[in-house]
């Protein structure tokens, strides 16, 4: 997925704003459908049969004729992939409601499924809509499968291209670490480099909450509300953005350096349960870094593997005795063999001994493994975002 900033000028944002309000009319119109005839007979309307609709809209609403094909028969898609993931996450035992209608200004992408677009030097040209400039910060590479026109909340315009690329394995260090991510450090590598914790949410915390403070202040629908939108909206864009960056350039470092990653395999969904620590360990989003890791992994050859986290903070990793200790407690000191190490590089080097007998790992293997690649991941825990 290729992600570049869209710069549409004034009538090029109208048409765009158009656009979106016109889709989210004909994504109402056939949600209706579908949840009616659902209700009625049990059974849904199949996709095909909910794009012969559009026939029948594009009558009633003229200004449909302006909205390329394609994009439009793209909504009937996302009703039906919304309702499968509502069945799906039924059937998981997952908290999960049925798809629900789009008010105003809640619709934010028009999708291009196969064609009504290209790329011509520095424009984007869009039918229906025109040439509009792009930055390409990098060269579009592979089949380019659909191109999604999107609207961020801070009022910026993305162009988001999915590509089919044929990736070939890379040459990389036959090694394996274990990680473990915690609030205290991000994360503890069994070799025992520590990677600290940004925090980017709490460092903006306090202006975050001053930029809310004055948008609940605004009489609402006014000019003035609007401008304090934007300038809340940018400001999370600002923390996600920070986030995206420092978790992207660790994964990409760790993957570099090792064959075989190995992770808990953490339910955060139950974690955050704990309403104590549900906004810092939001704000970590191990569940975004292990997915990073997992896709970099695939594409240059290797592997992530999750293992079960029972007892990884509570068993020497030297002799194996189970020794209770506490959240208070951050340091290790087993009474059998005398082992005193801090409690996250106990657990990492606890994860990484899990994997004998799944990934190839023999236990004689293991030793060499905690200690080599000190220095690989140094500059990726300093990186402040």
């Amino acid at each position: 997925m290729l992600k570049f900033r869209l710069y549409p000028n004034k009538t090029q944002r109208e048409i765009l704003e158009q656009a979106l309000e016109n889709c989210r009319c004909v994504y109402n119109c056939l949600l209706a459908a579908q949840k009616n005839t659902y209700e009625e007979t049990g059974k849904l309307i199949s996709q095909y049969d909910q794009n012969l609709k559009l026939t029948q809209l594009k009558g009633e609403n003229p200004t449909l004729s302006k909205v390329h094909s394609q994009v439009l028969q793209n909504i009937s898609k996302r009703i039906r992939d919304a309702y499968h993931n509502f069945f799906v996450r039924g059937r998981l035992g997952l908290k999960a409601g049925p798809p629900r209608f789009k008010k105003y200004g809640r619709y934010k992408s028009v999708t291009y499924p196969q064609s009504g677009f290209r790329v011509e030097g520095k424009k984007l040209l869009l039918s229906k809509i025109g040439s509009i400039n792009i930055k390409l910060h990098r060269s579009i590479k592979g089949d380019v499968k659909t191109l999604t026109v999107k609207r961020m909340p801070s009022g910026k315009w993305f162009a988001i291209f999915s590509c089919k690329i044929m990736f070939e394995p890379e040459q990389k260090p036959n090694g394996a670490v274990g990680v473990d991510v915690g609030l205290n450090h991000f994360a503890v590598l069994s070799d025992g480099q520590a990677i600290e914790n940004p925090r980017c949410l709490r460092k903006s915390e306090s202006r975050l909450a001053r930029l809310q403070r004055r948008l609940s202040r605004k009489k609402r629908k006014s000019r003035n509300r609007e401008k304090a939108r934007i300038k809340a909206a940018r400001l999370h864009e600002t923390i996600f953005n920070q986030r995206n960056d420092f978790l992207h350039k660790l994964s990409r470092k760790l993957t570099d350096s090792y064959s075989t990653i190995v992770v808990e395999d953490l339910q955060i969904s139950n974690m955050i349960q704990n309403h104590k620590l549900a906004k810092s360990i939001a704000d970590a989003s191990w569940g975004r870094f292990i997915r990073m890791l997992s896709y970099k992994e695939e594409e240059s050859g290797g592997e992530v593997v999750k293992v079960n986290p029972k007892g990884t903070t509570q068993i020497c990793s030297r002799c194996g005795l189970k020794v209770p200790k506490t959240l208070a407690q951050r340091i290790h000191v087993c009474p059998r063999c005398g082992l005193k190490v801090d409690r996250d590089l106990n657990a990492s080097r606890n994860i990484l001994k899990n994997t004998v007998g799944t990934t190839g790992i023999t236990p004689v293997e293991i030793e060499p493994l905690l200690s080599q690649g000190a220095s690989l991941i140094a500059e990726a825990g300093s990186h402040r975002s």
